[in-house]
């Protein structure tokens, strides 16, 4: 291959195009978002930065309904938040079982296995959740099982899946409950205190309305103690949470190079959660989200998702035999500068997940997306009648009056 060597004329300066990210997330921020980004830098040892990390925590306290000493952001994506809290509390030759509910939450096998625990790996039909009955057979025939961890929303699927009962199943055996919220944090429900989670993690750039780079986690005193308990130390430097809460809630003592510009974002899409309210955020999501749903299904298409367990923020839609999922997609992108998601592993080709998240939760949006697809859905092997949608989305809002 010939190495190019940039010039002016060869590398002109950039100028992304405008999308409407309405996939599993990234979504788009609010402007509020985007202006304190672009704020002055500061260092991260300033007393400045210090104060705006003790905000951001108290802020995150708040969105994931908590008391926990130890909240803050992991510099990096929803998995380093995973592999922060699993690398934390799980040493080798642990046993944790895993609520595998699809592509995302069946990463926590990948990292457990890694840092060397035995895992029991729990795994769903697609958009099924998993039953408290499951789970209790897995802690008898796995005595001394010290983490179960599984998602209360998952990406890949669309599903949401109830939490209450399998933490009383956790507890009663002794055991950790981890909980992954990368896709609902924000957008649903994540009562870290009230669940009785010891440990959650999510990321910024999905319900929450921030730019991406930042994974938000919390811890409670229980999980706290099987980290001062340690056989040895906790194998990642970086990913080291007692080292990370000192910085972010301590003494404010180095541990790495954090970007004050994805703080500011962070804490301003904090702020701008608490300012709406949790209940009436949690109320425009699943308004919206029914929406969309209403009018996929007026379309003759099927939610993957079981009834009842579908999530607001995250729609899966499956494609029926024949019908080009790859051609709906990059025409919404090339044609209309829509993204929307499409599916994982056995689900490739046969699924497309719509999101509607933070900023992006709204009427414009559904009824947006939902136009595009009356116009794509045909050229791409599934025949509408167009405004089919457009008329049961009118008439669901109406009902919502």
């Amino acid at each position: 291959m010939t190495q190019i060597t940039p010039s002016r004329s060869q590398i002109p300066e950039l100028n992304p195009p405008y999308r409407l990210l309405l996939g599993p997330g990234p979504c788009n921020v609010d402007p509020r978002v985007l202006r304190i980004s672009s704020a002055p830098q500061l260092g991260h040892l300033d007393p400045e930065m210090f104060t705006i990390l003790e905000e951001t925590a108290a802020l995150l306290r708040e969105v994931f309904q908590t008391k926990n000493d130890m909240t803050l952001c992991v510099s990096g994506s929803g998995f380093s938040g995973a592999e922060a809290v699993l690398s934390n509390l799980l040493e080798e030759g642990d046993t944790l079982i895993a609520g595998s509910l699809g592509f995302f939450s069946g990463r926590i096998v990948d990292i457990a296995s890694r840092v060397g625990a035995t895992v029991i790996n729990l795994e769903t039909e697609p958009g099924q959740p998993l039953e408290a009955a499951t789970l209790e057979k897995a802690f008898q025939e796995n005595p001394g099982v010290k983490l179960f961890a599984t998602a209360v929303a998952e990406t890949s699927t669309g599903l949401r899946q109830p939490l209450e009962e399998l933490e009383r199943v956790t507890h009663a055996h002794g055991a950790l409950f981890v909980v992954d919220a990368v896709c609902g944090l924000g957008g649903i429900p994540v009562k870290v205190d009230e669940w009785k989670i010891d440990a959650c993690y999510a990321g910024s750039q999905k319900c929450l309305g921030a730019l991406p780079g930042l994974a938000p986690v919390t811890l409670n005193e229980r999980a706290l103690e099987t980290i001062k308990k340690r056989r040895k130390p906790v194998q990642s430097y970086y990913l080291n949470l007692e080292a990370l809460n000192r910085y972010w809630n301590g003494d404010h003592t180095y541990h790495h190079t954090i970007c004050s510009n994805l703080v500011y974002g962070m804490r301003e899409a904090l702020r701008i959660t608490c300012e709406e309210g949790l209940e009436a955020r949690f109320a425009r999501h699943q308004l919206h989200g029914d929406a969309l749903k209403a009018g996929i299904k007026a379309l003759g298409l099927r939610i993957l998702t079981e009834p009842g367990y579908e999530l607001p923020v995250l729609t899966a839609i499956l494609l029926p035999k024949g019908v080009d999922e790859m051609h709906i997609r990059k025409t919404l992108l090339s044609r209309y500068n829509i993204e929307i998601g499409g599916g994982f592993g056995a689900l490739q080709g046969r699924l497309i997940r719509i999101g509607l998240m933070g900023y992006n939760a709204n009427s414009q949006n559904v009824y947006t997306v939902l136009e595009a697809l009356e116009h794509v859905l045909p050229e791409s092997g599934y025949p509408v009648t167009r405004g089919t949608a457009i008329q049961a989305v009118d008439d669901f809002y109406a009902s919502q009056h």
